[in-house]
């Protein structure tokens, strides 16, 4: 009883997450969704295209159940699964996240919790692991991603929000007076503490 009440709750979490992170997408022109936004290169279409593999691999491989998807480039050394080539369409990386889902979805549902996988780049003695496991390092994951996604979406236009129905209005002056405010307290701070 209690762990479908678990998978479920996890499960739906997962579904949640997912859309948070695509929404993030909405109305950017090309150049904004892929630009870089940070100084390590982070972007908003490449989390969702490092999204994809890490549920792929997750979800996939890790219980014998490998991807019908083609897996994208994943971890390499120069980060090539954080990025959008000019090459790779927004529509192929958001296409090939939603049929991961799928597949992702086909496994969850297939296997109980403590059902028994392997992760080959976990050091042992954690690469033998179960299906309760992954979800949650996978929840962490994307949730990471998604806090990524809504610093970088904010910084290109402002917009914030867990998903569109939860959005306000941006009001520019209450923005900036807020900011003013924590901006003053955080010089107070240092003024006293040096």
């Amino acid at each position: 009883m209690i762990d479908e009440f678990a998978k479920d709750n996890l499960h739906g979490r997962l579904r949640r997450d997912r859309k948070a992170l695509l929404w993030k997408l909405d109305g950017l022109s090309e150049y904004d969704a892929r630009r870089p936004l940070t100084a390590t290169g982070t972007n908003l279409l490449g989390l969702v295209k490092h999204m994809a593999a890490v549920e792929a691999r997750y979800f996939g491989e890790v219980f014998g159940r490998p991807s019908p998807e083609p897996l994208l480039r994943w971890q390499d050394h120069d980060g090539s699964d954080l990025w959008v080539t000019e090459n790779e369409t927004r529509e192929r990386i958001i296409e090939s996240y939603r049929r991961t889902w799928g597949h992702s979805d086909a496994t969850i549902d297939e296997l109980a919790l403590d059902a028994p996988g392997h992760v080959p780049w976990w050091p042992e003695p954690y690469s033998a692991t179960n299906l309760f496991a992954v979800l949650v390092h996978v929840l962490g994951e994307i949730n990471r991603h998604a806090g990524h996604a809504d610093i970088l979406r904010e910084s290109v236009d402002g917009r914030t929000g867990l998903r569109p129905e939860h959005e306000m209005p941006i009001d520019e002056e209450a923005r900036a007076a807020y900011c003013a405010k924590i901006e003053l307290a955080a010089g107070s701070a240092a003024s006293v503490k040096e």
